[in-house]
């Protein structure tokens, strides 16, 4: 290999040989150090994956992250821009969780995809990642009765499949408030709920995105069907099992129709309790909607792990139990560090990664996976709403020449 760039290239030269420890110049903003970095030539997370079209880089997945930043109107602006450009080395990031229609906003400032004006704003993004060499994929999302009158138009009741009302404070513009029992969704209009997913779908293609994934997770619209706790409906989306995956299927039947099946993602939260969530046979339930899921040849399945930290672990609802009857990729999503992260790939568990936390404190996570680099710590206080101060303001390494 011919070397005309100083360490940079030196850098390169050492890893096709194989050498697995060498000097490398980083530049961190406040000092120029020199370190002896090992370098992570076997990892899994590093190696690439075909996932639908796609030829992705690595296995490290940037998960969808609400963070609370959209502008007026919910429409993006440059400082979202910049903050996916920041994070575009992941092999696949997914957009934070983006309603499909005014009545289906759970939270402030959050972006939609139901106006020319939010199209507009999301083109900004998909430029900016694309010049980064990224790919993106725009999460659809419904909240369901996760929201509070003052959130929607004309403080008209959030809408779900039962009127049952979650426990817990919904977050609105002056704070938080108790959650309202929500309005039953009549039959007749269930078919314009799936309309807006797909014209959802339709707006993130015009936007520029490079696929899509279906939000059926974390207490929301489509997980709220899916779960009996949530869903006392007597009609044929209500009952039994296959009843309560009617609505996903057809709303996964239109996006696939918009995208095709090998540009959408679907994810699912089989052990999630958030948001007031329960089902009487969860084992039995998710069993049935991923296998059903299995013949549309998704981009992927989406699954957030049970977490040991908050909650009793279930072995019978990880991606490990589900690999087994689920035929396509398998992202893992739910605390994963690198280790756990390399482990899953190398158990078969999984076949990609999502870190959220890390990633939004670590704008080049997979290069600090690949020097074995310290991450920065994340800031919670921030998570949520803001500027750009712990949003686009965490410090990326930096290989210097010589």
């Amino acid at each position: 290999m011919h070397c005309s760039r100083g360490v940079a290239c030196w850098v390169e030269t050492l890893k096709q040989q194989h050498l697995q420890i060498y000097w490398v110049a980083i530049w961190l903003p406040t000092r120029f150090t020199l370190y002896l970095v090992k370098i992570n030539m076997t990892s899994n997370l590093l190696t690439p994956i075909q996932v639908g079209p796609y030829k992705l880089p690595n296995r490290v997945v940037m998960a969808p992250l609400t963070r609370n930043r959209a502008g007026a109107g919910n429409v993006p602006h440059a400082l979202n821009a910049t903050y996916y450009a920041q994070r575009s080395s992941a092999g696949l990031m997914i957009s934070e969780a983006t309603q499909v229609s005014p009545d289906g906003q759970g939270y402030p400032y959050t972006p939609g995809i139901h106006s020319p004006e939010q199209v507009s704003g999301w083109q900004l993004v998909t430029e900016a990642v694309h010049q980064q060499g990224g790919r993106i994929f725009l999460q659809l999302w419904h909240v369901g009765r996760i929201s509070h009158p003052d959130l929607l138009p004309d403080g008209v009741l959030p809408v779900a499949p039962s009127a049952i009302a979650p426990a817990g404070m919904a977050s609105t513009f002056e704070g938080e408030k108790p959650f309202v029992t929500p309005r039953a969704l009549e039959t007749t209009e269930i078919p314009e709920v799936v309309e807006h997913y797909r014209q959802g779908a339709a707006n993130a293609l015009a936007a520029g995105f490079d696929g899509v994934e279906i939000h059926s997770a974390n207490g929301y619209l489509l997980d709220q069907f899916l779960q009996d706790n949530t869903n006392q409906r007597t009609d044929q989306y209500g009952g039994s099992i296959e009843n309560r995956t009617r609505l996903l299927l057809e709303v996964v039947e239109a996006v696939v129709g918009v995208w095709g099946s090998d540009r959408v993602g679907v994810r699912l939260a089989p052990s999630g309790t958030f948001n007031d969530m329960g089902d009487s046979n969860r084992v039995a339930t998710f069993s049935y909607v991923v296998q059903a899921l299995n013949p549309y040849n998704l981009a992927y399945l989406h699954l957030v792990e049970p977490r040991a930290d908050i909650q009793p672990p279930a072995p019978e609802l990880t991606s490990q139990y589900f690999r087994s009857i689920y035929n396509g990729i398998i992202i893992s999503a739910g605390g994963h560090d690198q280790q756990t992260g390399e482990a899953a790939i190398a158990n078969g568990e999984a076949d990609l990664i999502a870190y959220g936390r890390w990633f939004i404190s670590n704008p080049d996570l997979p290069k600090r996976f690949e020097l074995n680099a310290d991450l920065n710590p994340y800031d919670r206080s921030t998570f949520y709403g803001g500027n750009d101060r712990g949003y686009i303001d965490y410090p990326a390494l930096e290989l210097r020449t010589a």
